[in-house]
């Protein structure tokens, strides 16, 4: 199965495969979610077609940030009642978002059956995309392990505590060490300028490069911006409510980057699900 998949992608041109980002960060509180919707509004000025998927299944709240109202999410999509499409809700600048649950502890104990119910519903997604961010949940669960691994990129988002650093540490390391994901691209969030960022990104790469074999990436420094949190209260994101504001640039910097990294042509060293069950689907459709 898992030739066939990766000999549908040899086979798909690069402008119909699709991004899959994950943005963790290992605790809660570091601003992952803010980051993943303005970076997914931003891809969507850009002309992306962009969805969010709400991986912190028992604790939602990516449609609460934006003020959208949901019917449906994606316990009913396990449930067999709908299809993902179906419980796709759109928001700022046509992105799609999946929205899960919130106060659902089954959600987050889905077991391997369910998980992979989850997976087929992505191969049967008919709602054409070119980005899919997924904004795991805080901690170190094999959901988020799940997620991140099977993204081609993933952003961890730190900020200038010790407690972020430690758990986005014991992040890298077990999928690293457990799962052979090598490279991973860093956010330095809510910084007071360019040069803590920096600092904050060489306090982990020190300890990364001293224990683990792997490679990371400084891709964004974020300032601390009071507009994020006016932004929050009136439920929009910052790149639309202050796109001028210090924190709104540094973020669609971002995006405009993040938008350019390559996108494997066939399957790299751990399970980029998203990427396969989507590619597998669209290859199997055009053949019939």
């Amino acid at each position: 199965m898992i030739e066939d998949q990766a000999s549908s992608l040899r086979k798909m041109n690069q402008s119909r495969l699709i991004k899959v980002i994950a943005v963790t960060g290992g605790k809660g509180g570091v601003g992952k979610t803010n980051i993943t919707l303005n970076t997914a509004i931003s891809m969507a000025k850009q002309g992306k077609r962009v969805m969010v998927l709400d991986a912190d299944l028992g604790l939602a709240n990516v449609d609460v940030m934006l003020g959208l109202r949901v019917e449906k999410n994606l316990s009913h999509v396990l449930s067999g009642e709908c299809t993902l499409d179906d419980v796709l809700v759109t928001g700022p600048h046509g992105i799609k978002i999946a929205p899960a649950t919130s106060g659902t502890q089954a959600m987050t104990e889905l077991t391997p059956i369910q998980h992979a119910g989850l997976i087929r519903a992505f191969g049967e997604l008919r709602t054409p995309i070119d980005v899919l961010l997924v904004d795991t949940a805080a901690g170190i669960s094999d959901m988020v392990l799940s997620f991140s691994k099977a993204s081609q990129d993933i952003m961890v988002v730190v900020c200038d505590e010790p407690t972020s650093l430690t758990d986005a540490y014991a992040l890298i390391k077990l999928l690293n060490r457990e799962h052979g994901v090598f490279k991973f691209k860093i956010i330095a969030n809510m910084v007071r300028d360019v040069r803590e960022g920096q600092e904050l990104f060489s306090k982990l790469s020190k300890v990364t490069s001293r224990f683990l074999d792997v490679a990371l990436e400084l891709v964004a420094t974020v300032p601390f911006d009071e507009n994020i949190r006016r932004a929050v209260r009136r439920q929009t994101a910052i790149v639309d409510a202050f796109p001028n504001s210090p924190a709104a640039k540094a973020i669609s910097q971002l995006a405009a980057k993040a938008v350019t990294w390559p996108i494997p042509s066939q399957p790299g060293g751990h399970l980029e699900f998203f990427l396969e069950q989507l590619v597998s689907n669209k290859s199997t459709g055009s053949q019939s």
